[in-house]
């Protein structure tokens, strides 16, 4: 495989993004068909909202380009949770990464997550979260290499 570039997301990049993500709304139901399917148009409702987010200072939308191909993307933003209620610093959040299956095992996926942390830091940040599918045993895996550790665990029940 010829070097990635992890760079930050330009509008040009938005189709080959929600493509991705498409591709990850199928990864996960795969994994777990409880987790939700895309919505019709979904795809484009999302590269929509990644277009308007582009210039937000709190957002970082960074794509893996190797030969002039976007395969991965990874998304994050800075929250600060209820702070009238809740004593603690803001954080950053990592609400979306997706690699290409080609492209996996190559270091692609550690590549996006320590640029985003970087600029997590730059934020002056000291930690950021994410959600993890229970049932994608690749991903927690990958998770704990990267450093991550179990906070909370989300449930369902079923009614």
């Amino acid at each position: 495989m010829d070097k990635v570039i992890i760079r930050p997301a330009a509008p040009q990049d938005v189709d080959a993004i929600a493509q991705l993500w498409l591709a990850l709304v199928g990864y996960h139901r795969e994994i777990d068909p409880d987790l939700p399917p895309a919505a019709p148009n979904g795809a484009l409702r999302y590269a929509r909202r990644l277009v308007d987010r582009l210039e937000d200072p709190m957002t970082s939308v960074l794509v893996a380009e190797t030969e002039g191909k976007v395969v991965g993307y990874v998304l994050g933003m800075v929250v600060d949770l209820a702070p009238e209620m809740f004593a603690q610093s803001p954080s950053g959040f990592l609400a979306d990464i997706y690699v290409d299956t080609a492209y996996r095992r190559h270091g692609v996926g550690r590549a996006l997550v320590e640029h985003l942390s970087a600029w997590f830091r730059d934020k002056g940040l000291r930690y950021f979260e994410w959600h993890v599918a229970a049932l994608n045993d690749d991903a927690v895996e990958f998770w704990r290499k990267v450093g991550g550790r179990d906070v909370m665990l989300r449930m369902r029940g079923e009614l």
